[in-house]
């Protein structure tokens, strides 16, 4: 399978990529067993990468909640809406 670049490395972007690579590799049908099973492997390596970096935006990111007039009175987790 060659050289890859160590998943830990990876930027969001490029671990998805690869790991679209490995999907298609997979979906193919054309790769022996043994090669397979590593590329199996490989992807779920790269999806908890990718994962963890989602979740690791997510926890970052804060939506600001305003009162009437416009000033910010707090945070509230991204995927919560303000009431």
């Amino acid at each position: 399978m060659g050289t890859q670049p160590d998943i830990a490395a990876l930027s969001f972007e490029e671990a998805l990529r690869a790991l679209e690579d490995v999907v298609r590799r997979l979906e193919s049908g054309e790769a022996p067993l043994d090669e397979s099973i590593e590329l199996y492997a490989r992807g779920d390596r790269l999806r908890a990468h990718c994962q963890a970096r989602l979740d690791a935006a997510q926890a970052r990111i804060e939506a600001i909640v305003a009162d009437r007039d416009g000033k910010a009175t707090g945070t509230c987790p991204f995927d919560e809406t303000a009431a």
